[in-house]
């Protein structure tokens, strides 16, 4: 059942940050602008995120169809009316105008005809806007879909930026937890249960777990997000909990600090080159960890 109260309480057009008179066109815009800015995939420790990108989907939905926009133009401007007649009227006088009003819509909302007593009734705006809302939901909103598209192809596009951009090689995460030295499960850890913990964020370039200090491990995720994630959520095993935090200073929010475009020839030459240094990476990490077990 359509909930139109929901959606008669919401102003749209002050959501999108429009006129009342805008064009289709400035309403996609708006609407592109505002639903980035707020997608639940751009802002994961953001619960209402999702709640205020449902809302927006929904201005696009019925501002964007003429009818359902005739309908909700009809329960605001109606809203707008009544907020300024009640200004206007004292307590006393709001009561006989609602008991007024009770019996205009009881006379109003029933008309007999004939002796078979068949009833034609005067929907109300927010019954309008609910059949129009019932309507889009049944037809399903073309411009929404092609928009959602275009949003979801720009956000994977914005993503492979950030990984084409990100060197793991450049920022590590280092992994700790308790251990005794003469502990033979080290700690309950080893490489098999810490890659069951961290794959769920993303693909793992390289990891190695120290042979000399217990507790201790380096790893390398092949992207920003998947390192952010891993290092903001996991805790591995509440019984002995992990912690991990970047070497040096983490990346920035935008990945590589470089803001030059990359080309196709750019990503052939940084897939080759990251084919060729895993390897090389992998003996790294563990001179590294060796290094910091001999120190």
């Amino acid at each position: 059942m359509v909930d139109v109260k929901k959606y008669s309480d919401v102003d749209f057009y002050g959501l999108l940050a429009i006129d009342i008179s805008a064009s289709e066109a400035e309403i996609r815009k708006a609407y592109r602008k505002k639903a980035l800015e707020c997608h639940p995939d751009k802002n994961p420790d953001n619960p209402k995120a999702a709640e205020l990108f449902h809302e927006l989907s929904k201005a696009l939905e019925i501002l964007s169809d003429a009818s359902a926009r005739a309908a909700y133009d009809k329960v605001l401007n109606a809203k707008k009316a009544a907020e300024l007649r009640n200004k206007q009227l004292d307590s006393k006088r709001q009561k006989l105008k609602a008991e007024l009003e009770q019996r205009e819509r009881e006379a109003n909302s029933k008309l007999v005809k004939g002796p078979s007593k068949s009833y034609n009734v005067q929907k109300t705006p927010e019954e309008q806007l609910k059949d129009e809302i019932e309507r889009l939901r049944k037809e399903g909103s073309r411009l929404l879909e092609e928009e959602q598209e275009l949003m979801r192809q720009q956000l994977r596009e914005e993503r492979l930026k950030r990984e084409h951009h990100f060197d793991s090689s450049q920022h590590r995460i280092k992994i700790k937890w308790k251990a005794a030295k003469d502990d033979p499960t080290n700690g309950g850890y080893n490489e098999e249960t810490l890659r069951t913990y961290l794959k769920k964020y993303g693909e793992i370039v390289a990891m190695v777990v120290s042979s000399q200090k217990k507790g201790s491990a380096l790893v390398e995720f092949k992207t920003q997000d998947a390192g952010e994630m891993a290092v903001s959520y996991e805790k591995g095993n509440l019984a002995n909990p992990l912690t991990l935090q970047w070497i040096g200073n983490p990346p920035s929010k935008h990945g590589s600090s470089s803001t030059s475009s990359i080309t196709d020839r750019d990503y052939e030459s940084l897939v080759l080159r990251q084919m060729r240094q895993a390897e090389e990476r992998k003996r790294l990490i563990e001179q590294m960890m060796k290094e910091e077990a001999d120190s």
